[in-house]
């Protein structure tokens, strides 16, 4: 049995943090499904950036998809959305068979609506329903501006990944989103139940603490993690999401992003078996999931309840300096623009490659 089974068995759900047009064409997703216990993708403007450009299995449909007079954005979601249904289809029988909890992929909305709103919400409900898939999550960030956009996404039963969260606190700001949507569908008489995931991400963190105590080293990503953790816990156990569960609601799930190890000093799966616990969702980058197949061992699941040693490592790096909270907000601000710099750079990769194929006839 590869090692990734354990996190299966302690109720952790495997998803790839990938997608190319060779992956799934070349039998490689399948296999990690049926060998690894992969039971679902993700995708962003960076992965994709990366597809496009580093091959040319997507060139010929650019191509076509010019010449129907598309521009290069409308071409990007055409090709992604024929990625993922194709990858979506594979997690079906996972969707069907877990209820609806999993087998999904996601898709992210343009980053440059990250604060609009209004455009955000209307974007989500159109790829949403593009897909013709009830396994894909839109996702959305989770800035201040995007939040109004998830509870109105949720309300109007478009499954959501909320994406680039650092913190509790800004979990917290997006799982109130997604309650107060779901109690608005309960007082409507709407089916209570929309599949949603918090991607809080990890090991940015530990990028961006600067000088620190040697013990303190690379310890700052999971006890966020860690807080987060208790946070998403008390908040399931608490008297609304228990009125909610009497429903038929589900809560929304936590999804650990961003658990590639980043320092070579350190083991290349040390995210991953730190942060095993039930309930939750941990996506890997490809070669993560191939080290945690090789040689990754689940020593404990995240403790329920309280956490006073987290609580303490915490205000430790307060005590040298680092403002947690601000470096929250710098972190959601700074992958924000990063998507950004992903996503003009990816439009830009596409209209080349159109016009390179126009120059050829």
């Amino acid at each position: 049995m590869y090692r990734t089974k354990q996190l299966a068995q302690r109720g952790q759900s495997i998803w790839l943090d990938n997608v190319t047009r060779d992956l799934l064409t070349s039998g490689t997703l399948a296999r990690y499904i049926a060998d690894l216990g992969v039971t679902g993708l993700t995708s962003n403007p960076s992965i994709y950036n990366k597809a496009i450009g580093g091959s040319a299995a997507y060139d010929e449909a650019i191509e076509a998809l010019r010449a129907k007079g598309l521009d290069s954005q409308n071409i990007f979601f055409e090709l992604a959305l024929d990625d993922l249904g194709r990858a979506a289809d594979m997690f079906l029988p996972i969707y069907r068979r877990t209820g609806g909890v999993d087998g999904f992929v996601s898709l992210e909305v343009s980053p440059l609506l990250a604060h609009d709103a209004e455009a955000t919400l209307s974007e989500a409900r159109r790829l949403h329903a593009r897909s013709g898939r009830p396994n894909l999550f839109i996702k959305i960030p989770g800035t201040t501006e995007g939040l109004g956009a998830i509870e109105e996404s949720i309300f109007a039963g478009v499954p959501i990944n909320v994406t680039l969260l650092f913190s509790a606190e800004q979990y917290l700001a997006a799982a109130g989103a997604y309650t107060r949507a779901i109690e608005r569908r309960v007082e409507a008489g709407l089916d209570p139940y929309v599949a949603s995931v918090a991607s809080v991400f990890v090991s940015r963190w530990d990028a961006g603490t600067g000088n620190l105590p040697g013990d303190l080293h690379m310890q700052l990503g999971v006890a966020t993690a860690r807080k987060t953790w208790v946070a998403y816990r008390d908040l399931i156990d608490s008297d609304r999401w228990q009125r909610l569960l009497n429903e038929g609601a589900r809560p929304q799930r936590l999804l650990w992003a961003s658990t590639g190890t980043k320092d070579a000093r350190f083991s290349d799966v040390y995210y991953v078996e730190a942060l095993a616990a039930p309930f939750t969702v941990n996506t890997m980058p490809e070669e993560t999931l191939m080290a945690f197949a090789d040689h990754g061992t689940v020593k404990a699941t995240l403790p329920f309840g309280p956490d006073p040693g987290n609580d303490a490592l915490l205000a430790r790096f307060e005590a040298a300096g680092v403002n947690v909270a601000e470096l929250a907000g710098r972190l959601q601000d700074q992958g924000t623009d990063a998507f950004i710099s992903a996503w003009r750079s990816l439009i830009g990769l596409i209209e080349q490659k159109a016009a390179s194929a126009v120059k050829q006839r």
